[in-house]
């Protein structure tokens, strides 16, 4: 079936309400806008993997271990870890490799366990025993961590677990509800003496939203507390959302942990962690013991054409990413306008606020009336392919990040997040314009009924 007989196919539809066998939901037909969501693998991803993987199958610390053209494995992780380095304007040394931004994330915050438990008590106790003060006060002897109350799961319900277990303090600093984004200044205001850790990610998964990190940074590196390695306030982002749309640079951000998350720039679904290894500015603890793999980071065999394949999709966003961003910010622009011709004085962008930056590809966007809930337009969608937010949140009720950066209710419970690729055409648009009127007509149907 071509594009041009689906569009008019479902127009037909809309006009005389058709339905039965004659509309189905073929696989080529299909619209996916949820790249926040994940992304498929770039062709020259699938072939470095799949060369990898029958050429370079051995075990990387085995010493005979080489590829058919004589390139050692060890090598092959290497220029890998060396793309991501470059990736994020870091170096190769800087580079852990990791399943994925979930354990990134808790490899950052398990660090942050054991780097106040070893540096900060066991300090204490050594000062007290000889007599001197000490900086910390003896009843905040956990460590407290800052972040914001829009983050995803895989860092908000790891700390929240360390508040229950009583392991650390943690601060949920709200966003502004008038720009979505955290204000450093209510992050300064957030720290208190036993303060070891701010984390807050790049960009919004679900409202586009790029947050402050280098004005965070600026801001902590003002902070004097105590003296030594016990005094440092680590900065952390997970930059998950925002790699393969906007340049990403760990110089400019100045940040200690960085989360890279390879499935959502078309890689293979296993991360990285940076942080500055050859500076030895920031500490890392390992969360696994074993081999000694990774340089005892994050021991186990290496997955080789998985990291290969990580490799070469950061290497094609290193050469791209403008491209990419300028493609995806042009095509999201055109659904929004779009958007606002369909269903004209009834559409609310959510996140889109003047002067404040969002990510290229990103729509977060409501319809409102009444019965329009997001997961109800979903279930009407023959073709679109969308998500009102994060997949790992309830698709049935409003967004709690929508809430926290100021949407109303009413808007937040008929949000739909619509982000587009690099490879999304106009025509694309055209046919979820088309899907999308249909199933706000089907279910206005279904209430005048």
């Amino acid at each position: 079936m071509t594009k041009g007989v689906l569009l008019d196919r479902l127009s037909k539809q809309m006009e005389h309400n058709i339905s039965g066998p004659e509309l189905q939901n073929d696989v080529e037909d299909m619209i996916y806008l949820d790249y926040n969501a994940t992304t498929p693998l770039e062709d020259e991803v699938v072939e470095t993997i799949s060369r990898t993987l029958r050429e370079a199958w051995q075990n990387p610390s085995s010493s005979y271990a080489t590829d058919t053209s004589g390139k050692s494995v060890k090598q092959i992780i290497d220029e890998a870890r060396q793309n991501v380095a470059d990736m994020i304007g870091g170096n190769v040394q800087d580079i852990v490799f990791t399943s994925g931004g979930t354990e990134s994330n808790n490899m950052v915050f398990h660090t942050m366990l054991s780097h106040f438990e070893f540096k900060y008590n066991k300090t204490a106790l050594e000062r007290q025993t000889e007599g001197h003060s000490i900086s910390v006060p003896p009843d905040k002897n956990i460590p407290h961590f800052i972040t914001s109350n829009i983050e995803h799961d895989s860092i908000k319900i790891v700390l929240q677990e360390y508040q229950t277990l009583r392991k650390a303090e943690v601060t949920f600093v709200p966003v502004s509800k008038d720009t979505g984004q955290i204000v450093p200044e209510d992050v300064i205001a957030a720290i208190k003496p036993n303060t070891v850790l701010v984390s807050v990610m790049l960009a919004n998964n679900e409202t586009g939203i790029i947050q402050p990190i280098a004005e965070i940074s600026e801001r902590l590196r003002t902070i004097k507390r105590g003296d030594g390695e016990t005094s440092r306030i680590f900065l952390h982002t997970d930059a998950a959302q925002a790699l393969g749309k906007i340049p990403v640079s760990v110089q400019d951000l100045r940040v200690d942990y960085l989360t890279i998350v390879g499935h959502k720039f078309y890689g293979p679904r296993i991360g990285a962690l940076y942080f500055p290894g050859r500076a030895g500015t920031a500490p890392l603890y390992p969360m696994f013991y074993g081999g000694g793999q990774e340089r005892n980071y994050r021991p186990g065999t290496e997955n080789t054409p998985m990291i290969a394949g990580l490799g070469k999709a950061a290497e094609l966003v290193s050469r791209n990413v403008k491209v990419y961003g300028d493609h995806m910010e042009k095509t999201r622009n055109y659904l929004e306008t779009q958007l606002e011709t369909t269903f004209p004085d009834r559409v609310k962008f959510n996140g889109r606020y003047p002067k404040v930056p969002r990510l290229p590809n990103t729509c977060n966007v409501s319809i409102l009336g009444a019965k329009l809930h997001g997961f109800q337009v979903l279930s009407k969608l023959k073709y679109v392919q969308t998500s009102v937010g994060a997949a790992c949140h309830a698709q049935n009720r409003p967004s709690h990040i929508l809430l926290a950066s100021g949407v109303d209710p009413t808007a937040a419970a008929n949000a739909l997040r619509l982000s587009v690729g690099r490879h999304t055409t106009k025509d694309d648009i055209d046919r979820a314009i088309v899907d999308l009127k249909q199933a706000v007509q089907a279910l206005e149907s279904d209430i005048g009924q």
